[in-house]
């Protein structure tokens, strides 16, 4: 599961807008209610002795960072560095002029602030008189802003540009996230609002702001409205605004998948991962012994009838990294996570010695100094691999797949979390009635495998593939819907907490296969109660 949604727990705007009569400014009413937040800027719809008037709102958005931690500390989301944060705002159509082209800042509050319980977005009418709720003027009850308009951080500060105008917000806050959850910078929320430079222009006979208006003689001298984004009140399931947890999750587990070394193959992709999981009493636990840290593996050949590893450790191929020279026959393994090691290795067919490449090898996990033979030491664990040698084609090969999640249900409920276990074969296979053992069909593992997640009824991706092509999807994040793999095939995990109850979804896949997306014809459904 590589991703996660935190919805937002407080979000209002707050804005200096004239009301209805074009006289009284709406600087103290709230607006924490409401299903929308809105940024504009409005520029010249009234005049006086100070000149063309500016009209401005900011939305704030407050999210419940504390429940990032909780789940950082639980596993639920990587260490820093191997996730990222985004800012997820979705566009609420209105029947207004929308405005295009232009820029929003994202920058942190540096003061404490209340929703309020305000809904009145067009008069203005319903305000705090200084009491609970944020506006324009007032942070909280009894308490200022810093600034008119809110007070916030020189840094981080993030833009989102917005060209025809009715786009959704999706912008890359790891940095700041990371620094609520550290500490080091106070949660206070986000503001979104237009840059300066968009923001309208007012100059202030004293070169200050005033008690309502913004002294900036850098803005702009024409209107930018109005941007709406959904509140966490709306409706939509889906629109609500989030910070968005993606990171690659892929364990990819070779033992089904394993390749002799080869010259047709760079020294990477002669690389195997195998995979330990501890499960004791059906719960996967850290090895006494081992803990967090090196775990050994050696591979041996079988005896006559390959049921268990005999002889002498196989010579594996030195690198730089697991296999050291002077002693080739132990791979140092490592942690991945709770119960979980892996060990990754390159292994020739001419590494036993035979004229035959070996059909059945024998790995077996220990602890000891790894400066002695194989294998002596405390011994955990033996698995056997099915290695097969690499092979060039004479014809150019677009393979076409069969596909199934093999154990679908018709509906899951929505706090559950499911391990969807994905069957993949060569759809032009075609078994030989006339050889019995033909007939067992491979599954084959895609590496690059990918889902999604569509509701039926509108055909609305509400998890969209996690390609590394995605817009802005770069890092830990760029493959956050990417499939597992183990010796059983592919799978990936689903939180069902991501879907709204009462609707049916469909899952789809996208192979990437000799440099291009092959999305597969296949959907399947399920519903979550």
């Amino acid at each position: 599961m590589g991703i996660k949604r935190y919805i937002s727990d407080a979000d209002t705007t707050i804005t200096n807008a004239f009301e209805s009569n074009l006289v009284t400014r709406g600087t103290g009413s709230n607006m924490g209610e409401s299903d929308v937040t809105e940024v504009f800027s409005i520029y010249g719809q009234a005049s006086g002795s100070t000149g063309y008037s500016p009209e401005l709102s900011r939305a704030l958005y407050k999210f419940p960072t504390s429940t990032i931690s909780s789940d950082r500390t639980a596993g639920t989301i990587p260490a820093t560095g191997s996730v990222q944060f985004y800012l997820n705002l979705y566009n609420a159509k209105h029947a207004f002029t929308l405005p295009r082209s232009y820029t929003l800042v994202i920058s942190a509050v540096s003061q404490a602030w209340e929703e309020g319980h305000g809904l009145d977005m067009e008069g203005y009418s319903d305000l705090t008189n200084d009491g609970v709720g944020t506006n324009w003027i007032y942070a909280s009850e009894g308490t200022t802003w810093g600034t008119i308009g809110g007070n916030f951080h020189d840094s981080p500060v993030y833009v989102a540009t917005f060209d025809r105008g009715h786009e959704d917000l999706s912008v890359d806050i790891t940095g700041l996230v990371e620094e609520w959850m550290a500490g080091t910078k106070s949660n206070y929320g986000l503001a979104i609002y237009l840059t300066s430079s968009q923001e309208s222009y007012f100059s202030s006979s004293t070169g200050a702001n005033t008690s309502e208006l913004l002294h900036n003689t850098a803005g702009a001298q024409k209107s930018y409205y109005t941007k709406k984004f959904f509140a966490r009140g709306t409706e939509f399931f889906f629109k609500r605004p989030c910070i968005e947890a993606r990171w690659d999750s892929t364990d990819k587990d070779d033992r089904g998948n394993f390749f002799y070394s080869s010259s047709l193959s760079s020294g990477e992709d002669n690389l195997n991962t195998i995979y330990l999981y501890n499960v004791v009493r059906g719960q996967l636990q850290n090895i006494p012994d081992v803990g967090t840290g090196a775990i050994y593996v050696s591979l041996y050949s079988g005896s006559l009838d390959n049921s268990s590893p005999t002889g002498s450790a196989l010579q594996l191929v030195s690198d730089l990294h697991n296999v050291s020279s002077a002693n080739n026959q132990v791979v140092t393994g490592g942690y991945i996570e709770t119960g979980i090691y892996t060990a990754s290795f390159a292994l020739t067919a001419a590494a036993s010695g035979q004229d035959d490449a070996l059909t059945r090898l024998f790995d077996v996990w220990w602890k000891g100094d790894a400066d002695a033979a194989a294998g002596v030491g405390t011994q955990f664990h033996t698995g056997t691999i099915s290695p097969t040698t690499l092979d060039s084609l004479n014809i150019a090969n677009t393979p076409r797949y069969t596909t199934k999640i093999t154990n679908l249900k018709d509906s899951y409920a929505d706090q559950e979390n499911v391990r969807f276990r994905v069957y993949t074969r060569d759809r032009n296979w075609n078994p030989n009635i006339y050889k019995v053992a033909s007939r067992d069909v491979e599954n084959l593992i895609v590496e690059d495998a990918y889902y999604k997640i569509l509701r039926v009824t509108d055909a609305v991706d509400v998890i969209e593939y996690g390609t590394g092509s995605s817009p802005g999807a770069t890092g830990s994040a760029s493959d956050y819907t990417r499939l597992s793999f183990d010796v059983s095939g592919s799978y990936f995990d689903l939180d069902m907490t991501l879907l709204e109850s009462g609707y049916a979804y469909g899952v789809k896949f996208v192979y990437f296969v000799n440099g291009k997306y092959l999305e597969q014809p296949e959907t399947f459904k399920f519903r979550v109660e």
